[in-house]
């Protein structure tokens, strides 16, 4: 019988390297895909894209596989990246590596990858899982809980994932890292990626200057009392402690100063003190660009969990219907510091629903 055939995103790091190694044990027919999707850090050297290329092209010639190459880049800027720099300028806080995932990796290079290198599958090192149960696939959790990137994953869809296999999803990050320091994988020892990439190692607000208007403007306390001065609300995010610029006084004390709200319209960046404030905290919230990874029905007045940002705690929670393309939600136990722009994800138990991009939360006070 002729081998399935696998495409896997190689990224030059270990979680891919692993992941095709895997697939190859597997007996899959595996070839890797490397993705450039940004094409400012030749100039910037952010990304370190030729030092990734490297090690992909380094762990696919030790399996003995083929590595295509193609760029995305053009994709990137026009349909994630200017969406970025838009909800920035709103005030928002968006989060680009989910759409980086909707948009690059489970369209265009699940597309390219089927089509044009007719592939059977494609697969990516998340560590998440996909269960059969009864005629539906659902996704899972990855096993380690720690690394679990489920959250960025919830625009997916059930026939899609029919075509994706996620090699280390059932494996701890130690252990994967165990095995390609055992292989002697040349990147055995690199350090895991964070935050977005076409950032890298700069200044975030020296980043965004780059691209985006701002204006310096007032900050006030809770009661319109100006107590200082911000660089540009595009800087600053709900629930924010540090890099505000406000030290203690004696009229304040030394609690240190939270971000409650932006005022968009009139520049102000309203501060209050003390992370147990009841007005950071919030009893719901109000999701608009809904999208169910299976098809749900009956949802309404049942429980789920929500995470309203990655690596936060399981919080139970009723969803409400408001229309077709918002919900409202109301928490079992009140969350602080919900952020306009980032995504709200629903689980039952392991399983990843789905979720949508907070649109505004609904205050305790």
């Amino acid at each position: 019988m002729l081998k399935k055939k696998v495409i896997i995103a190689m990224s030059g790091g270990i979680d891919s390297s692993f992941s095709a190694w895997l697939l190859k044990k597997q007996n899959y027919q595996v070839e890797g895909l490397f993705m450039k999707n940004w094409e400012e850090d030749d100039i910037n050297n952010t990304c370190n894209s030729k030092t990734d290329l490297y090690h992909a092209e380094i762990i696919c010639k030790k399996l003995n596989i083929p590595l295509h190459k193609i760029n995305f880049s053009f994709e990137y800027w026009n349909y994630v990246f200017k969406n970025f720099l838009d909800e920035y300028q709103k005030g928002n806080t968006p989060n680009p590596d989910i759409l980086c995932n909707k948009i690059i990796k489970f369209k265009y290079f699940m597309n390219f990858a089927i089509k044009n290198l007719k592939a059977d599958f494609i697969s990516t090192g998340h560590y998440v899982r996909c269960k059969k149960i009864k005629n539906h696939i659902f996704l899972l959790k990855g096993l380690d809980d720690d690394k679990d990137q489920s959250y960025f994953l919830y625009t997916i869809k059930e026939k899609q994932l029919k075509k994706i296999l996620f090699p280390i999803g059932g494996l701890k990050k130690k252990e994967v890292r165990y095995f390609a320091k055992k292989f002697k994988f040349v990147n055995a020892f690199k350090k895991d990626s964070m935050g977005i990439c076409f950032i890298g190692k700069k200044n975030f607000p020296n980043f965004l200057n780059k691209y985006l208007t701002s204006k310096e403007g007032n900050i006030t306390d809770i009661n319109g009392k100006i107590i200082g001065k911000h660089k540009g609300l595009i800087h600053y995010t709900i629930g924010q402690r540090k890099r505000i610029g406000l030290g203690g006084s004696i009229f304040y004390g030394n609690e240190p100063w939270y971000v409650y709200k932006k005022d968009i319209k009139n520049n102000i960046l309203i501060v209050i003190q003390n992370k147990e404030n009841l007005h950071l905290y919030f009893i719901g919230l109000i999701i608009k660009k809904i999208t169910w990874i299976t098809n749900v029905s009956k949802i309404i007045e049942k429980t789920y969990m929500i995470k309203t940002r990655y690596r936060q705690k399981d919080i139970n929670c009723k969803i409400i219907s408001l229309n077709k393309n918002k919900i409202k939600v109301y928490f079992y136990t009140p969350i602080s510091s919900i952020t306009q722009g980032q995504s709200a994800v629903f689980y039952y138990h392991k399983i990843c629903l789905g979720g949508g991009i907070i649109e505004k939360g609904i205050p305790l006070i």
